[in-house]
């Protein structure tokens, strides 16, 4: 109590104010976090989905319509964030044994919760995207 008293005026609330500018910062940059952390369990989720489809392409290369089915009905998550539109496949050579297969999808409107991590970006969402390459197993060249 003693102490208290001595303290002089200009002092009082130092620590309180210390503690509200450490806290801002500490609350930023863990809202930062789990936004990142949002963005990697989505990159990973949509990652997976399209080498699904792939894996499905490396075997039936020419329908395009299936692999894209099997990268939408892959997750339930994945359903919900991107449509058929979003998904692009590509034949790199011909659609035969030993060539590859690219399956690449987007989901453009990943929303970014932290409102001053919007004003540094310059928008309120990221676009994030997967792309995975496989070798066509079936049918044998000609």
């Amino acid at each position: 109590m003693q102490a208290q008293l001595n303290r002089p005026r200009s002092e009082r609330g130092q620590s309180l104010t210390e503690m509200a500018l450490s806290m801002t910062i500490l609350l930023i940059l863990l809202g930062g976090v789990v936004d990142l952390g949002r963005a990697f369990f989505t990159y990973m989720a949509l990652r997976d989905s399209v080498q699904e489809g792939a894996l499905y392409g490396s075997i039936n290369p020419t329908l395009t319509q299936e692999i894209k089915n099997h990268v939408l009905n892959s997750s339930d998550r994945i359903q919900d964030l991107i449509t058929n539109n979003d998904i692009t496949v590509e034949l790199i050579g011909a659609a035969c044994t030993g060539n590859s297969i690219r399956v690449r999808a987007v989901y453009a409107n990943f929303p970014v919760t932290m409102p001053l991590m919007g004003t540094i970006l310059g928008r309120q969402t990221v676009s994030i995207s997967a792309s995975v390459i496989d070798t066509i197993l079936s049918p044998a060249c000609p």
